[in-house]
């Protein structure tokens, strides 16, 4: 099919135009993050990708976090999460595990500390179930350090999260006082 360095090419760009700027090639982006796969083929080989429906059906299946999805018809796809343009994803709220994690860099553990986790330009901060996962992002911003989240607690706070499709936990802000900090530079 496609090597896994074209895969990875593809999914940073399908992350960049479905997540964050949908104009780098021209496309919109409905209400909810949708557009059509067929337009967007269409625009990513105008911009210098040569895509096919099989190779873009290979990328969403392989792609290891589950980035990106169809709807049931798989007439539209999005990005799952990790939006900063704005859009309603339409998750309903559901009562998340006692216990998330949230993985980042050790540079950022001070100021985490003082004001909490923000969702910064995104629309959600983003929890995981597994400290693996945590772990995982973490190692991506540098040297990792993992928060423990109350997520149980701050659900019977009146705090709400929501799971997506590619099962990241997704919440608005997680103060300081539901947040213990783990393992540290692993």
């Amino acid at each position: 099919m496609i090597s896994e360095k074209e895969n990875q090419r593809i999914s940073k760009f399908l992350s960049l135009v479905l997540r964050h700027q949908p104009e780098t090639i021209d496309i919109g982006l409905d209400e909810n993050g949708w557009v059509d796969p067929e337009l967007l083929i269409f625009k990513m080989n105008q911009h210098g990708f040569s895509i096919t429906m099989e190779i873009l059906d290979h990328v969403v299946a392989n792609n290891n976090k589950k980035r990106f999805a169809y709807n049931e018809g798989k007439t539209l796809i999005r990005a799952s999460q990790g939006h900063s343009v704005n859009i309603e994803l339409g998750y309903e709220p559901q009562k998340p595990p006692e216990i998330l994690y949230h993985g980042t860099a050790e540079r950022f553990s001070e100021s985490i500390l003082k004001i909490g986790l923000e969702k910064q330009s995104r629309q959600h901060v983003h929890l995981s179930v597994e400290v693996e996962t945590a772990i995982s992002v973490g190692k991506r911003h540098g040297k990792p350090v993992i928060f423990e989240v109350a997520s149980g607690e701050m659900f019977v706070d009146g705090f709400v999260f929501y799971f997506s499709e590619n099962k990241v936990w997704l919440t608005d802000h997680v103060p300081v006082r539901y947040l213990k900090q783990g393992l540290k530079g692993l």
